[in-house]
């Protein structure tokens, strides 16, 4: 029996090509039905929704008066994590920070469109944004970096993180830090729908936000989804997303355990290795077992669901601009082109988010530490959206300004076309009647 399924691509039919394409969150329909009623108890009780649905949904130790995390917590967050894993959190935080730094635009441009007319852009800070960092099957300090430390570039004044609480009502100690060493001091023991509600509404202690960024389960998604018309819900990113591009000059060993990167986060992930090579097809269906052997069981049952499910695999296609295609129909999160000349691929590729190159830059190096963002859309949404960056974090305003020599000529071509659509008081606003308002001025 094989240990993933596996799909000889040519072979499908246009149906079975289609349910390929599919992910686990692509019918919410169910988790709406559920979400509703947790996002008006939030809206309606505050902070006594937000414990009852810690304490019932995350089995948390929380209460009305612990739902934010205390400075004491911060500080004994930094006691608690090995001081190796410090230095791979600022080793990370570091390199994010490089990155984003880069992709900061200048504060404002202007150029001169006609001789004394100037228009341009100026980019200010969104005032509040709340990040969420999901927890359900894991802990993700990296997640909390690669939120952060994009919305501390751009300048946010008001930054908050909403976490679903541990068992003992505390927040992952890893978190804390990189939140901390990242820039963030206020963070929530709220997850899932309620979370996405607390910070839409705001209730006695968890502040409203403009905006609310980061990946989530089908149920912060679901929530995103019925409150996109109060808060702006960011970019869509849900459950993790892998496809792993290989040609034949590589093992397919090495495919099978990058392929496993993702597919470990959970169940309701998705996982494809393709390839137009059938040595590297096989070679990766032998290897799996052996890299389940070298990982923990939670992981292994995860990763397994997603290999042996509806939204995982091995394609097989009859050739490299087949794989192409699939890869672009596709339009994965994260996509890892392992080739020894992957740059001979990359001008195919059109619909990625993450495209990662070669065999020395696996998923897990451009998750923690490598400096673009690893927040990412997921879903098909590469097609329209990009990765979480500074831009995420700022708005544009268009600036204009017509200088008394130009606006003459602005104010003929104006006061035509104001007049071409029907509009009188677009076209009497550039006519004589402005000017002889100007040789009146002000008193």
């Amino acid at each position: 029996m094989t240990s993933a399924r596996f799909y000889d691509y040519a072979s499908l039919s246009a149906e079975e090509k289609a349910a390929l394409l599919r992910r686990s969150e692509t019918d919410i329909s169910k988790f709406i039905e559920k979400v509703a009623p947790i996002l008006e108890a939030v809206r309606t009780e505050g902070d006594a929704a937000l414990a009852r649905f810690g304490r019932e949904l995350d089995r948390a130790n929380v209460s009305e008066a612990n739902l934010k995390v205390t400075p004491a917590e911060f500080d004994a967050a930094f006691k608690q994590v090995d001081g190796d894993v410090i230095e791979a959190i600022t080793f990370g935080i570091d390199n994010i920070r490089r990155f984003h730094e880069e992709q900061k635009p200048e504060a404002m441009w202007l150029k001169e469109i006609r001789p004394g007319a100037y228009a341009g852009d100026r980019f200010t800070p969104i005032q509040s944004v709340a990040l969420y960092v999901p927890r359900g099957k894991g802990s993700f300090p990296s997640v909390t970096m690669m939120t952060s430390v994009p919305a501390v570039v751009a300048g946010v004044p008001d930054l908050a993180i909403v976490t679903p609480p541990a068992p003992d009502g505390g927040v992952d100690a890893a978190t804390l830090v990189a939140a901390r060493l990242a820039g963030v001091e206020t963070v929530y023991k709220v997850g899932g729908a309620q979370a996405v509600a607390a910070v839409t509404y705001g209730t006695e202690t968890v502040k409203p936000a403009l905006k609310i960024v980061g990946p989530g389960s089908p149920w912060v998604v679901a929530a995103k989804r019925l409150l996109s018309g109060v808060i702006d819900t960011g970019l869509p990113a849900g459950p993790s997303e892998v496809m792993i591009l290989a040609d034949d000059s590589v093992h397919g060993g090495l495919a099978a355990l990058d392929l496993l990167i993702e597919a470990e986060h959970g169940p309701d992930s998705s996982a494809y290795l393709v390839t137009h090579s059938r040595r590297v097809a096989e070679e990766a269906l032998a290897a799996l077992p052996e890299h389940w052997a070298r990982m923990t069981e939670q992981r292994v049952a995860f990763s397994k669901a997603v290999l042996t499910g509806s939204t995982g695999g091995v394609v097989l296609t009859s050739s490299i601009e087949e794989s192409y295609a699939f890869v672009n129909a596709y339009a994965p999160e994260h996509l890892e082109i392992l080739s020894e000349e992957p740059f001979i691929h990359l001008g195919h590729i059109t619909e990625a988010s993450e495209i990662l190159m070669g065999t020395h830059t696996p998923v897990s190096i451009a998750n923690f530490s490598l400096g673009p963002n690893a927040v990412l859309p997921t879903s098909r949404w590469a097609r329209t959206y990009g990765p979480l960056s500074v831009t995420d974090f700022v708005k544009r305003s268009s600036i204009g300004y017509v200088t008394a020599p130009a606006y003459a000529e602005f104010a003929r071509h104006s006061h035509k076309l104001a007049l071409y659509e029907g509009f009188s008081s677009h076209a009497n606003a550039v006519s004589p009647v402005r000017e002889a308002y100007l040789k009146k001025k002000g008193g």
